[in-house]
Formats: structure tokens, C-alpha cells, sequence
């Protein structure tokens, strides 16, 4: 079985919603990249499979993004922090819209994702983008430990990136051999 038909396997038809949102994303031009988890399995040595698709566009893109998104058939929730889209899969589409993401399309890199090509942020967001997670102490406890589950994996496959931890963040992750 090959990574794709995995993965569609496990979000029941998700391939089909991820590379509609590639497409719809790339025919627009629009400047963007998938961040946590996706991004997480890109830099990763064992990949983990995942129901959501967080990515970020360009601020000026955000309406855009709806409006072409939905055309596509997605569906969408808006919220103060994100735009929810779903399709036909258990995927969830989650457009942050957080400041803190609006420059990591601009370094983003071309993926293959469980055989699917997009774009991710560059390994340095990647691994600011989980610290911020983890960090939320308004976050739920499950999520909080999956973000630390993600950083010590990025750590464990690139390990110069111990240095960037925070003291905290350096108790908790045991530095790479």
C-alpha cells in the first residue's frame, strides 16, 4: 500500500480533499504553506498520519482563499482564530489566521507529504509554530502533548535544533546524542 492510499485510507477519501486545496491554492497564485502536524511529518523521520490540514496564506489572500475554497465545495466555519473548511473526508481544512504565521509562506519549501506534493514551512517555523502550540496554556492537555510529541521528533531528526529550546523545553526533551 502505497503512503497516499494510507493516508485515504485513514481520513476516509482525505487525498481527494488535500490536493483539491493544492490546487485550488496553486491555480490562485496564492502565497501559502501547510504548518503543524503536515509540516511536522515533512521535516520528521517517521511520519504520523493526521485528520487536520492546518496551513496559512498571505493576509492579503484570506478572502480570496474563502471565496475560492468555496467555489471548490468546501464548506467553512469561521473563527476568531481560523477558518474550518471540509470537503468530502474526514479531513478538516484549518486556515489560521493567526499573525504569528503570516511570514512562514513566504519561506515555506515544496513537500511530498504521505505522496502528496505541497507546501510546508521551512523547518525553523515548523518548530516555532509547535513551541507557540505547546506553549497556549488555554490549549487542551491532548493537544499540548501531541505539540511536545512533534518537537521532540523535529529534535530527534535535526538535532542542532535542541539549541533553539527553552530551558523548559530542554527538560522535557532529552538532547540528542
Amino acid at each position: 500500500m502505497t503512503a497516499k492510499k494510507f493516508y485515504d485510507w485513514q481520513t476516509a477519501g482525505g487525498t481527494d480533499d488535500v490536493m483539491r486545496l493544492v490546487d485550488c491554492l496553486e491555480r490562485a497564485d496564492i502565497p501559502w504553506c501547510a504548518i503543524g502536524g503536515v509540516a511536522v511529518n515533512h521535516w520528521a523521520a517517521e511520519p504520523m498520519v493526521t485528520q487536520d490540514v492546518d496551513f496559512v496564506v498571505a493576509t492579503e489572500a484570506v478572502e480570496k482563499t474563502l471565496l475560492i475554497l468555496s467555489e471548490a465545495g468546501f464548506k467553512h466555519e469561521k473563527f476568531s482564530w481560523s477558518v474550518n473548511f471540509k470537503g468530502h473526508s474526514k479531513v478538516s481544512l484549518q486556515l489560521s489566521t493567526e499573525d504569528f504565521y503570516q511570514e512562514f509562506p513566504a519561506r515555506s519549501v515544496p513537500a511530498d507529504v504521505h505522496g502528496i506534493l505541497l507546501r510546508v514551512a521551512s523547518l525553523e517555523d515548523t518548530l516555532a509554530g509547535k513551541i507557540m502550540a505547546w506553549s497556549d496554556t488555554e490549549r487542551r492537555q491532548s493537544k499540548r502533548i501531541k505539540d511536545l510529541g512533534d518537537i521532540a521528533r523535529l529534535v530527534e531528526s535535526h538535532p542542532h535544533l535542541w539549541a533553539q529550546l527553552s530551558e523548559d523545553l530542554q527538560e522535557r526533551i532529552e538532547k540528542p546524542s
